[in-house]
């Protein structure tokens, strides 16, 4: 039996999500442990996601705090499941993303692996995206690997989609490699949003979206971005699309109710996935969806009308849990490091071929 932990705090900086799980032929989540992220540490790393003063000092004692929180996290996971750091294989640690800029050849995850091996007594494997940007890749996402190792099986065009700051998809097709791409914002502007508004870190459910309507005007000048003409492989963050896009967006047209705004985001954030979807894979039979975003009882509605012929559901219909895929398949990147498995796909990130992604920090 092996065991790897994955450590995963995504670009929505709600907090971290720590999963175990056993590595045979086949993928098994034993147990997971969540902590929420504390409002001093988000604030420093959202404001280490743009330019600032110090920011090299600045990054390196956020990331000590991080750690620090992510080591004490992996020892009530282990505690809790009467384990010792000798029982764990690996950590697979994705870091925090504070910069992701691909077509400039870089991409940082802030999450000093030295120290949690040092903290934890456990291998520690992480810096996962930036031997595919080295390749010419856009280091994103990398999840379509473990999903199409998790979700393999079924017959017809499958698509699964990850709902977390930023949405992407991953398209499944007997007999194809795995493609996939960002689509977009998927929670980021809808949380920000709110935040500014409301004071509230998200909209439960997207009720607050489901109060307005969509403004054509506003949709109409959101989806002139260039991302979104773009089309793949590609990925996006916070680089891009963040409060003050919206807000210069907001600034040029006459003034909007903010639910009305909430529902607009919610329509971008819907028909930015179902069009990246339609163009790239057609005859979708199933859309398997993951990330905070599965919850978002509004935005799944939408996105099941948007799509007649395909079944919308939520990775738990398969019995995965939508909420921790992400940690999931970082704690499997680890095994495919130590295990020198190739784990990026060219199909989805362009790189110019098979890579073994990440850096091994042993116990």
């Amino acid at each position: 039996m092996t065991l790897y932990i994955g450590v995963m705090s995504g670009t929505s900086l709600d907090g971290l999500d720590i999963a175990l799980i056993e590595q045979t032929s086949a993928i098994r989540l034993i147990a997971t442990h969540y902590i929420p992220m504390p409002d001093s540490l988000r604030t420093e790393l959202l404001g280490l996601c743009a330019s600032g003063p110090d920011e090299i000092a600045r990054s390196a004692i956020a990331q000590q705090n991080w750690v620090k929180l992510a080591a004490q996290g992996i020892h009530t996971l282990l505690d809790q499941q009467h384990l010792k750091p000798a029982d764990i294989r690996a950590i697979g640690s994705h870091g925090q993303t504070i910069r992701h800029e691909p077509s400039r050849g870089f991409t940082v995850q802030i999450g000093n692996p030295a120290l949690l091996t040092e903290l934890t007594g456990i291998t520690v494997v992480s810096d996962f995206r930036s031997r595919d940007v080295a390749a010419g890749g856009q280091g994103a996402p990398l999840v379509p690997a473990f999903h199409e190792a998790l979700f393999e099986e079924q017959a017809g065009n499958r698509a699964v989609l990850n709902i977390g700051g930023f949405s992407n998809l991953s398209l499944i097709e007997p007999g194809k490699p795995v493609a996939g791409f960002d689509c977009g914002p998927g929670n980021v502007l809808l949380d920000a949003w709110i935040h500014q508004q409301r004071g509230d870190h998200f909209d439960r459910d997207g009720q607050w979206a489901a109060s307005g309507k969509v403004e054509p005007v506003l949709l109409k000048a959101l989806l002139s971005d260039p991302f979104f003409v773009t089309k793949g492989p590609k990925s996006t963050g916070r680089e891009v699309f963040n409060l003050p896009w919206l807000t210069r967006h907001l600034s040029q047209l006459p003034a909007f109710a903010a639910e009305d705004v909430q529902a607009t985001l919610l329509e971008l954030t819907a028909l930015t996935i179902v069009e990246s979807l339609q163009s790239a894979q057609s005859d979708t039979r199933q859309l398997l969806v993951c990330g905070g975003g599965a919850h978002n009882a509004t935005l799944m509605d939408r996105l099941a009308s948007l799509l007649p012929m395909a079944k919308v559901s939520s990775t738990a219909a398969c019995g995965v849990d939508p909420d921790w895929v992400e940690a999931m398949a970082f704690a499997w990147l680890a095994h495919c490091c130590l295990e020198g498995i190739a784990a990026n796909r060219p199909s989805v990130t362009g790189a110019r071929g098979l890579r073994v992604l990440g850096a091994i920090y042993p116990a």
